[in-house]
């Protein structure tokens, strides 16, 4: 799960690098590209507490599956927007499905092992998120303006 972790984290936090780029080929201000940020975020906070209680009946797995598949369907919708509305909207998207993931995931590791390894493996879930931060952005960064 610390793999899938790393990807989400990055999505999450490469458009940061990716702000003078995106807003030059969109031919919007810095700000207005800032909000692809935002619109993630947001859809982290407003849309996982929503997508949590509807798929509350979900097996855990099913759900899993399902989380990664809206994800990547919200990624490639945002690689095909054609301009900055849908984009924005693809951010929105994508978070939910991050949002969930994450609280998911640290649930099912916990559940995966003795009680005396839980706190190690909500750390190995959370290790994808500082792999994201340490190598992936930077990556990502370098191959969007490369």
């Amino acid at each position: 799960m610390g793999r899938y972790r790393a990807g989400l984290g990055t999505t999450k936090f490469v458009i940061v690098g990716q702000i003078p780029t995106i807003a030059a080929d969109l031919g919007v201000s810095r700000p207005s590209a800032g909000l692809f940020g935002s619109s993630y975020a947001l859809g982290v906070t407003i849309g996982a507490p929503v997508l949590t209680a509807q798929t509350a009946s979900l097996p855990r797995k099913t759900l899993l599956l399902s989380l990664l598949v809206l994800f990547i369907a919200g990624n490639a919708f945002a690689v095909f927007a054609p301009g900055y509305d849908r984009l924005i909207a693809a951010r929105f998207i994508t978070g939910p499905a991050h949002g969930v993931f994450f609280a998911i995931a640290s649930t099912i590791a916990t559940g995966l092992v003795s009680r005396d390894k839980e706190s190690s493996a909500i750390a190995l879930v959370f290790l994808g998120l500082t792999v994201a931060l340490v190598t992936g952005v930077p990556l990502g960064t370098w191959i969007g303006q490369a």
